[in-house]
C-alpha cells in the first residue's frame, strides 16, 4: 500500500504539469483569438479534471488506510507493553516523562501516525514538483545576457536560480521566526492532557465530591488546569501569528513576483503571453515545493511533540522491563514450588528509591490456613503486591504454591463499564458462567435484587455503593472458587454484621481455600487461625511478629438460616421484600 501511495503521489504531480502545459496553450489561443483551439482546451481541461479527481480520491483512501493501520499497530504495541505484568502500575512509582499515558496512547499516537503520513506525502509531492518544474522552468527561462564586470555573460535558466534564492530566503526567515513553535506546541499538548485527566478524575470520584460538597474546590482546580491550557494556547498563537504574518506575505508575493520578472521579456516580444503564464505557474510550483518547511512548520512541530511523548512512554516502559530483568540484588525473587504452601524467605520489601519498608520476613503458610495480617498498613499491602508480582523492589525470595489458583480482592474492586454479568465475571469472559450461576451467587451474597439487571449495560461503579461493590467482590470469589484468597481491606466499607456474614460465607463456600486477610478490625480475629503483625519502629523498617488465634473457641457459630438473614437484610433496598 505504501508503494501504491507513492505511485499515486507521482500521478498527483502529473496533474499540475498537465495544467501548466494546458495554461500555455490556452493563453496562446486567447492571444491569437483562436476559437477552435479554445474549445479544444475546454475538452482537454475536462480530461485533466477527471484524471485529477480519480487520483485524488484513490490517494485519500489509500493514505487513510495506511494511517489507521499504523495507528492500530502502534497502539496495540504500546498497550501490550503498558498493560503487561503490572507495568502500568509499576511505572507510576518511577521518575520520568510518562504522565497521562492515556492521552499519549489515545491522542499522541493518532497525531504521530497521521501527521507522519501527511508530512511524508507532502514532502515527496514537493520533491517531485521541484524536480518536474525545475526542468520546465529551466527550459522556459531561456538565456538572458547580463552585463557584469565590464563584460556580457549568458545566464541560462535564470528563473530557476531566482526561485531558489527566493524560497531559500523565505524558508530561512520562517525557520528563525518559528523556532519557539515546537516548545509552544509541546507545552500546549501537555496542558491539554492534564486538563483531560483532571476532568476524568472528577468524573470517577463524583460521588465523593458531591457528598463532601467539594464542587467549589474542584471548580478552582479545573479552572487552574484550564488556565494552563489557555496560557499554552496563547503562547502557541503568538508563535503562529509571527509565522503566518511572514508566510502570508511571502505566498502573496510569490503570485506576482515571477510575472514582474518576466514582463520585460514579454513587452520586448521575446516570449508569448502563454509562456509568461507558464513561467509564472512553474515559478509558483517551484517556490511552493521549496517552501515545504515554511508551510508545514506548525504541523511538524505538533507531530514532533507527539512523537516525543509517545517515545518517552515507550522508552520508559522498555527501560522498566529491562531494569526488572537485570535486577539481581535489588529484586525480590518469585519462584513456584512443588508444594502447596506460600513461603517468605529472608524477605525485605523496599521502595523504588531503595528505602526498606519491611525487613527480615520469614514465614510459611500452608494450604487451607486462615491468616490475618495487621500492623503497618503500607507494608502489608506491599506484601500482597509482592506475591502478585507487582512489587519487585527489595530482596529475598517468595515460594509460590504449586498449581494453585490465586485471587486478590482489593479494598475497592474494579468495576468495568458494561453488563452486570461482566462485572461479576471480571476478568473472565461473561459467557464463562451461566445465568443460573450469576443469579445463585447474587442471592447468596444478598444482592438478589440485582438479578433482573444482569444484562444491563451501564457504569456500575456510579450505581453501586461502596458496600455493594465490596460484596460484589465476594460474589466474584464464589464464582471463581480460587485455592488462595488475598483480602486487602476487602470489608472496610461493610457494617460489622455484613462483614461477619461475608467472612462466614467465604468459610462455608470455600472451606479448603487459604485466606490471607489484611485488616485492623478485631472482629476479624475470629475468622483466622494465625495473625502476622508488621510492627513499625521509630526510625526503621517494620518487622514481623506472629501470634496464634484460637478462633474455634471464640467464634459464635451461625446456622444457615441465620446466615441467610444477615446476607439478605443488610444490603436490601428499602421497600423490597427478601426472596425465600
Amino acid at each position: 500500500m505504501t508503494m501504491l501511495l507513492v505511485v499515486l503521489t507521482v500521478c498527483q504531480v502529473v496533474s499540475p504539469i498537465l495544467i501548466n502545459l494546458w495554461s500555455k496553450q490556452l493563453f496562446n489561443a486567447l492571444e491569437q483569438r483562436n476559437l477552435d483551439q479554445f474549445f479544444t482546451m475546454i475538452m482537454a481541461l475536462a480530461g485533466i479534471l477527471a484524471f485529477a479527481m480519480a487520483v485524488t480520491a484513490t490517494h485519500m483512501a489509500v493514505k487513510r488506510r495506511i494511517q489507521v493501520g499504523w495507528r492500530q499497530w502502534l497502539t496495540r504495541r504500546l498497550l501490550d507493553n503498558w498493560m503487561s505484568e503490572g507495568r502500568h502500575y509499576q511505572l507510576s512509582y518511577l521518575p520520568g516523562e510518562h504522565d497521562n499515558p492515556d492521552g499519549r496512547i489515545a491522542e499522541d499516537i493518532r497525531n504521530a501516525t497521521e501527521s507522519a503520513i501527511d508530512l511524508a506525502h507532502s514532502l515527496l509531492y514537493s520533491f517531485l514538483l521541484l524536480v518536474s518544474f525545475t526542468q520546465i522552468l529551466w527550459t522556459l527561462s531561456g538565456i538572458v545576457q547580463v552585463n557584469m564586470f565590464g563584460g556580457v555573460f549568458d545566464v541560462p535558466g535564470h528563473m530557476v536560480f531566482i526561485s531558489f534564492v527566493y524560497a531559500g530566503a523565505g524558508t530561512t526567515a520562517a525557520l528563525l521566526i518559528g523556532r519557539p513553535l515546537v516548545k509552544a506546541a509541546n507545552k500546549r499538548q501537555t496542558n491539554e492532557a492534564n486538563f483531560r485527566f483532571g476532568l476524568v478524575r472528577v468524573r470517577e470520584n463524583s460521588e465523593s465530591i458531591a457528598l463532601m460538597h467539594g464542587e467549589t474546590d474542584e471548580r478552582r482546580r479545573l479552572r487552574n488546569l484550564f488556565t494552563g491550557v489557555i496560557t499554552a494556547w496563547d503562547r502557541q498563537t503568538s508563535a503562529l501569528a509571527r509565522v503566518f504574518l511572514f508566510s502570508s506575505g511571502y505566498s502573496v508575493l510569490a503570485t506576482g513576483f515571477p510575472i514582474l520578472i518576466t514582463a520585460p521579456r514579454y513587452i520586448t516580444g521575446s516570449i508569448s503571453l502563454g509562456e509568461v503564464m507558464q513561467i509564472a505557474q512553474a515559478f509558483q510550483q517551484m517556490t511552493a515545493a521549496l517552501s515545504w518547511p515554511v508551510d508545514n512548520l506548525s504541523k511538524a512541530a505538533e507531530w514532533k511533540a507527539s512523537v516525543e511523548r509517545v517515545l518517552s512512554l515507550e522508552n520508559d516502559l522498555t527501560a522498566l522491563k529491562r531494569d526488572l530483568a537485570c535486577m539481581e540484588d535489588g529484586r525480590i525473587c518469585l519462584s513456584p514450588t512443588d508444594h502447596a504452601r506460600l513461603a517468605f524467605r529472608h524477605l525485605c520489601i523496599a521502595n523504588p528509591d531503595g528505602t526498606v519498608v519491611v525487613r527480615g520476613l520469614d514465614a510459611e503458610i500452608e494450604q487451607g490456613e486462615k491468616v490475618l495480617i495487621s500492623g503497618d498498613s503500607g507494608g502489608s499491602v506491599k506484601l500482597f503486591k509482592v506475591v502478585a508480582g507487582l512489587w519487585p523492589w527489595g530482596s529475598g525470595r517468595v515460594d509460590l504454591p504449586a498449581d494453585a489458583s490465586i485471587a486478590f480482592l482489593p479494598e475497592r474492586p474494579y468495576t468495568p463499564i458494561g453488563s452486570l454479568r461482566g462485572v461479576l465475571s471480571y476478568p473472565s469472559d461473561p459467557e464463562t458462567y451461566t445465568i443460573e450461576q450469576y443469579c445463585a451467587v447474587l442471592h447468596r451474597v444478598g444482592l438478589g435484587y440485582l438479578e433482573a439487571r444482569l444484562r444491563e449495560q451501564t457504569a456500575w461503579e456510579q450505581i453501586l455503593t461502596a458496600a455493594e461493590q465490596q460484596v460484589m467482590g465476594f460474589a466474584r470469589l464464589l464464582l471463581r472458587r480460587p485455592d488462595w484468597v488475598f483480602l486487602e481491606h476487602a470489608t472496610s466499607s461493610l457494617s460489622p454484621k455484613v462483614e461477619e456474614a461475608m467472612m462466614h460465607l467465604l468459610e462455608l463456600e470455600l472451606p479448603g481455600a487459604t485466606v490471607l486477610t489484611i485488616g485492623h478490625n478485631p472482629a476479624l480475629d475470629a475468622f483466622h487461625q494465625r495473625k502476622l503483625t508488621l510492627e513499625t519502629t521509630a526510625n526503621g523498617p517494620a518487622f514481623l511478629r506472629e501470634t496464634s488465634l484460637k478462633s474455634e473457641d471464640r467464634r459464635r457459630r451461625m446456622t444457615p438460616l441465620d446466615l441467610r438473614h444477615w446476607l439478605i437484610h443488610p444490603l436490601r433496598r428499602a421497600g423490597e421484600k427478601p426472596r425465600d
